[in-house]
């Protein structure tokens, strides 16, 4: 197949990197400003204005000394949320180069897949230029020059390539270009390849070569890690648990991406609040292992929301605890996403909003308890705890169970409920609890049935071994 490479270009990647800032803000290197947002820009304050000057023209602007190691995070960061999108990415100076020649189908076409690469980095809070080439270095350069290009085959590619400036390439062998007059690629690559080596130097010649499709370009692809585990420095610290949604939605995000890339899902994660002698841990729990984004999010706005801070948060950190190979599904043919209103899925989802919503404590699940006394054969677990495999199997057993049994008369030997009741099943011998005597259910010895009442009700009861009579414990139905 073909090989087609998506170039996500990052302008405001020193900036962004720091997200999220008050506006205006800025980064400074070298003692001048490098890039502002766009409410700096309207004050004026330009790439290469000073530090003083910034501050004379907008007296309340935030500046930010660059942090390449920032700007480094966030990358990863961000070639982990590509993993939603393709397995093969790779890094470049303020880029993502991801290869999407094998995943058109799966997105349905170039044109969806490059809408959902754009929703998801604006939805982190970055500004991105997209291209799309046959090559990478040459979708690179398309998406710097901010062309929007959609190139599938070679011709195209070099169509567009030969109106891009001699910018794109080193700036001695730009400047070089410029002096006899050659102004975009195009021309440069009509003048004799034979001088033009001299005058550039071989590895810009190199370049043109790979973008232009006419030499290989092996690139190293990023090595999504083994386990994740990924923080974020806050550009300043934060005291309301609900304004940590945006910067932590760029960890959730890259979750998905990591869990994509490897075909896994998470039962659980944990979110750290980094303060500055402490921590706090935020675990986000789920009814089954999913890589959905969006239930990630959704958890995590319901655990902020109610959290309250004991100190400032300065970081954050994600972490992913419970890791599982996630299942296929099978797809019906004709399935025309109908059927269920409420699927397996929809079920997960309510309950992990109820349990992140009401806490953990106020939302449980039953489960068989071994105890043969039904009085004490259930017992309440957490909302996502494990249960462990079943005993061996009981006899039927209702499921509405009666607070205190019901006394029964007695009429001509047989159990009477409005009517005669029918035997069905039984007798079935319960007899245990001799060790906790007076406790809770305590010692019994009962023999129970299955009755048929006269209004077709089907009964649960049973006869007391050493004391005698009847009794309604349950219901059927």
């Amino acid at each position: 197949m073909t090989p087609l490479w998506l170039a996500l270009h990052l302008p405001h990647l020193p900036l962004e990197a720091n997200a999220p800032l008050p506006s205006p803000s800025a980064v400074v290197e070298h003692g001048r400003v490098l890039l502002g947002d766009e409410a700096a820009r309207r004050a004026g304050i330009e790439a290469g204005v000073g530090v003083a000057a910034a501050w004379a023209l907008a007296p309340g602007v935030t500046l930010l000394a660059r942090r390449r190691d920032q700007e480094e995070a966030a990358l990863h960061s961000l070639a982990c949320w590509a993993g939603s999108l393709t397995p093969r990415v790779s890094l470049a100076p303020q880029a993502l180069l991801l290869e999407i020649g094998s995943c058109l189908r799966l997105f349905g076409g170039l044109e969806k897949l490059c809408e959902v690469a754009a929703e998801g980095i604006a939805a982190q809070g970055f500004c991105a230029r997209l291209a799309v080439a046959p090559t990478p270095l040459g979708a690179g350069w398309l998406a710097r020059q901010h062309t929007d290009a959609r190139c599938v085959d070679v011709a195209r590619l070099r169509a567009e390539l030969d109106a891009l400036p001699v910018s794109v390439l080193p700036a001695r062998a730009a400047m070089a270009l410029g002096r006899f007059g050659a102004r975009t690629l195009g021309e440069v690559r009509s003048l004799p390849s034979a001088g033009l080596g001299q005058r550039i130097g071989v590895e810009s010649l190199l370049l043109l070569a790979r973008a232009y499709g006419e030499q290989p370009d092996p690139r190293a692809d990023f090595v999504f890690p083994a386990q994740f585990s990924l923080p974020l420095q806050l550009p300043a610290a934060v005291e309301n648990a609900a304004a940590l949604l945006f910067a932590a939605r760029r960890l959730t995000a890259a979750l998905s991406g990591w869990l994509a890339a490897r075909q896994a899902g998470v039962r659980e994660a944990v979110l750290c609040l980094l303060h500055r002698c402490d921590e706090t841990r935020v675990p986000l729990l789920f009814a089954e292992p999913t890589a959905d984004s969006v239930r990630f999010e959704r958890v995590l706005r319901e655990r902020l929301d109610r959290l309250a801070l004991a100190a400032p948060v300065e970081a954050l950190s994600l972490e992913a605890t419970q890791v599982s190979a996630l299942a296929g599904r099978n797809r019906s043919l004709l399935d025309d996403g109908g059927g269920s209103p409420f699927g397996q899925e929809d079920i997960g989802v309510l309950f992990e909003r109820l349990g992140a919503r009401l806490g953990d404590g106020r939302v449980y699940r039953v489960a068989a308890h071994a105890d043969h006394r039904p009085e004490c054969a259930t017992r309440r677990i957490g909302l996502f705890e494990k249960v462990p495999p079943g005993a061996s199997p009981v006899p039927p057993r209702p499921l509405w169970l009666l607070d205190s049994p019901e006394a029964l008369p007695e009429v001509d030997g047989r159990p009477y409920r409005r009517g005669p009741l029918q035997l069905l099943t039984g007798p079935e011998r319960i007899e245990s609890g001799w060790w906790d005597a007076g406790e809770h259910a305590g010692d019994v010895r009962r023999d129970y049935f299955v009755a048929l009442s006269q209004d077709a009700a089907w009964l649960w009861i049973y006869r007391e071994c050493a004391a005698g009579g009847w009794f309604l414990h349950g219901y059927f139905s």
